[in-house]
């Protein structure tokens, strides 16, 4: 029997590939990624060994998903099509990476993932395997497979009694994780249709948010967020709280249509508080700390950071160089940014650093003011004589 690593979360997709996968003739070793899901582990391990599984792995993984990716696409500024926060893309390098480590250990000869052939997931998953293992087969059942619509899926999981959670009346796709959430499929894929509230799991209704604002400092050491309103957080705790207080107040949905690598478009939902708001945190501490031409230049590193995560290509040489340019960069991104939430809106309303580039007594139209207005005539002159 060939073994394989199946990535799985224990939703539809992967529940049914356990099965089917141990129908086509496959040893099945599952592997549990912990991202911050919050979800019941031990619950999720035993439905996959009670559907077929063979070997069932649980690793945390929150640490290293928020040190090492969460953190290195915030000091990128990294957003997919200046919206997308990139919350589920960044986990599956991750994932991946262990899943290769365990078929290693196992001894496996192929690794699986419950990946449509319509997503970018997939791409995720295959092109990070294959960068840091050749060799290993992928398998991706939901590309092969003879059931054509999830409710196929659901009909195929009630008669081989597979436990699932989803049903024909709700039947979207979820990723969650620690820093964020991905909704799709069902009436959501009607781009004109309002998403329904009950598709919310980490934000509160703008509209029924409290009625006054609330206000946060965030602490950032080189480019990495350490305090909130004075107090020390670890990673993961920092992105909890701000999820909590952000959700709280409504912050971080966003609905969008999105080119997919594939080439279609979809339309997404996401929900991201925490990094609605250190985004919203790092970009002006960096508009605060760096100068002109290295801010200007930055903002194309950040667009093409994002489509490296989202194109599956974390382990390239590129994405690598820019980490060091990106570094580079965030070593006088020290300081604290005040925000205020308010119904839905994230927005900054102080700034401070030891490295600021702002300077009062130039920008001043007060009695401060240094700026010798007259110089400006010829640097006019010689800016405009090239044209």
């Amino acid at each position: 029997m060939k073994k394989v690593v199946l990535a799985y979360s224990g939703g539809l997709d992967t529940s049914c590939a356990i099965k089917w996968l141990e129908e086509k003739g496959y040893y099945v070793i599952v592997f549990i990624a912990d991202v911050g899901q919050n979800e019941n582990f031990k619950a999720i391990k035993a439905r996959a060994l009670s559907t077929g599984a063979q070997k069932a792995y649980v690793l945390d993984l929150q640490k290293e998903f928020v040190e090492d990716y969460v953190f290195a696409a915030l000091k990128a500024g990294a957003i997919y099509e200046r919206k997308y926060l990139l919350a589920t893309a960044l986990s599956r390098p991750l994932i991946a990476k262990h899943q290769v480590a365990i078929a290693h250990k196992e001894k496996a000869d192929a690794l699986a993932h419950g990946c449509t052939g319509k997503g970018n997931d997939q791409v995720r998953f295959e092109v990070t395997a294959k960068i840091l293992d050749p060799k290993l087969e992928s398998i991706a059942p939901v590309r092969i497979w003879e059931f054509k619509t999830r409710n196929e899926e659901i009909d195929y999981a009630k008669a081989k009694g597979i436990p699932i959670d989803v049903t024909k009346k709700k039947p979207y796709s979820i990723d969650k994780n620690a820093y964020g959430m991905s909704i799709e499929a069902g009436i959501l894929e009607d781009p004109w249709v309002e998403p329904p509230e009950e598709i919310y799991q980490m934000t509160v209704n703008p509209q029924n948010a409290p009625s006054r604002p609330v206000y946060l400092e965030i602490e950032f050491q080189k480019g990495i967020p350490v305090k909130v309103n004075k107090k020390a957080y670890s990673p993961i705790n920092i992105l909890q709280k701000l999820n909590e207080i952000g959700g709280a107040h409504g912050v971080g949905r966003v609905d969008m249509i999105e080119n997919r690598l594939v080439g279609i478009k979809s339309r997404e939902i996401y929900e991201c508080p925490s990094g609605t708001i250190l985004y919203t945190a790092h970009q002006e501490l960096e508009a605060l700390v760096l100068d002109r031409e290295t801010m200007h230049y930055k903002q194309g590193i950040s667009l093409k950071y994002a489509d490296l995560i989202y194109y599956g290509l974390w382990e390239t040489p590129l994405k690598k160089q820019l980490d060091d340019y990106i570094n580079r960069t965030q070593t006088h991104v020290t300081g604290t940014i005040r925000l205020k939430l308010y119904r839905g809106n994230c927005m900054v309303v102080g700034r401070k650093s030891p490295f600021s580039r702002y300077k009062e007594e130039l920008a001043t139209y007060g009695e401060k003011d240094i700026f010798d207005q007259n110089l400006s005539e010829g640097f006019i002159k010689i800016w405009g004589m090239p044209f």
